[in-house]
């Protein structure tokens, strides 16, 4: 991760490779000192363009996330999930919701390692 804009922003790269394929993706965030809200941006290899962003900010260990989206043409919500009750092991994750939060599909899921 890189630290950009004196410390309210930051940007890492995930590389991975997919059915033999190279994938790469770009995470922005920044942090809106008025708001004390985090947005998150994505972009990847596949689409070339920035997603919406995720909103929100942390309580403690856990950070949450969310934007209105669509997925196969029908409106959903996002959230993204943070917990970083092991700073040296982050868990992030993803979510839909069809229902307006009622019920939530995890579809993503990764556990980050701090470098040493």
């Amino acid at each position: 991760m890189h630290k950009l804009l004196n410390g309210i922003g930051n940007m890492d790269v995930y590389r991975t490779t997919v059915d033999g394929k190279p994938f790469e993706g770009i995470a922005l965030r920044l942090f809106n000192p008025k708001t004390k809200l985090w947005s998150i941006y994505w972009a990847d290899s596949n689409v070339g363009v920035m997603d919406v962003p995720v909103v929100g900010s942390f309580e403690g260990n856990i950070g949450k996330f969310f934007c209105k989206d669509k997925f196969k043409g029908k409106d959903i919500i996002v959230v993204f999930l943070w917990d970083k009750t092991d700073p040296n092991n982050p868990v992030w994750s993803q979510a839909f919701s069809p229902d307006n939060g009622k019920t939530w599909e995890v579809n993503a899921t990764n556990t980050s390692h701090r470098a040493k």
